[in-house]
């Protein structure tokens, strides 16, 4: 199981009743963070589920105010919640200078920032069993979308274990990936799996404009959650102008891509009820929410 928690959905400043951009990933007791506005720390204690210290990796979109001016009070209360374990942080070149320069009043914390740069256009990494897909996206300063893939197996099968005479002492080995040799004889998890089954997929995306990149990674996602800053057609020449992307633009995405669900995100503060759009936006992509601060959901494997 994947549990996801959209923590902030404005964008540019924070409001009374909207804390700014981020995303927090719980995932077999870690978690991961994806952009960390301000109002970060307060959406996850009023969330309750969330820890500190489980905090293994954040991840950045890009640069801009709203997007990382949380982090050094976060970092201050993660070392306060005692963990020593190195802390991940991953973003567009220029991370490690931006992150040292926000820490200028956060000097002394008890554990070890490291830091993983990206330059290409696509990169990937693992984050526990899941591979975290970078990819660049079109706004007015270097910015990233990232998507995390949970794989899962196929079917272990008694009948071809037995088929194959392999003894009971290494099924459950064989079905967690492992290769075993025995008397000259090799045993390997394709010889009782079957072919493997639809995983789990996220995929978040904010300040852009539409992409290929953003529909290729989106495609076959449980959960795409994706920037909505606008509603209103006539905001489309402004949401060009300044890079960032349309309600009904991300809703012709998720409909491209095939995803079982969208969550809109990063609202401009002029919008004060972004569910007025839905009926409209619904008509594009029917499985369409406007997420609130919050918004949570867990994504798990179907039954098959």
């Amino acid at each position: 199981m994947i549990d996801v928690c959209l923590l902030g959905t404005g964008g540019m400043m924070p409001l009374p009743y909207r804390a700014l951009t981020s995303l927090v990933v719980r995932y077999n007791g870690h978690e991961m963070l994806i952009d960390c506005g301000e109002g970060t720390q307060t959406s996850m204690r009023q969330q309750g589920m969330i820890g500190f210290k489980q905090i293994d990796v954040i991840c950045f979109t890009h640069f801009h105010a709203d997007h990382i001016s949380g982090l050094p009070g976060l970092l201050l209360t993660i070392g306060n919640a005692e963990r020593t374990e190195p802390l991940l942080m991953v973003g567009p070149k220029r991370l490690e200078k931006v992150v040292n320069s926000l820490r200028v009043i956060a000097p002394e914390l008890p554990f070890e920032i490291r830091f993983q740069e990206l330059s290409e256009a696509e990169e990937s990494f693992m984050w526990e069993d899941l591979r975290v897909d970078a990819f660049r996206v079109n706004h007015n300063v270097t910015c990233y979308g990232y998507s995390l893939s949970l794989p899962r197996t196929g079917k272990f099968s008694v009948d071809r274990a037995r088929e194959n005479e392999i003894p009971m002492k290494y099924w459950n080995g064989l079905q967690k990936g492992n290769t075993y040799e025995e008397d000259g004889h090799i045993y390997t998890p394709d010889m009782v799996l079957g072919p493997d089954r639809k995983g789990l997929k996220l995929t978040y995306c904010t300040d852009t404009r539409p992409t290929p990149l953003i529909e290729k990674y989106a495609a076959g996602s449980d959960l795409f959650i994706c920037e909505g800053m606008y509603g209103e057609k006539e905001k489309e020449i402004k949401a060009i102008e300044h890079k960032h992307m349309m309600m009904q633009e991300a809703a012709a995405i998720a409909a491209k891509a095939d995803v079982g669900e969208m969550w809109l995100t990063h609202y401009s503060p002029s919008m004060a009820k972004p569910a007025v759009f839905m009926d409209e936006i619904r008509e594009i992509f029917p499985r369409t929410i406007a997420a609130k601060d919050r918004t949570t959901t867990t994504l798990k494997f179907s039954e098959e």
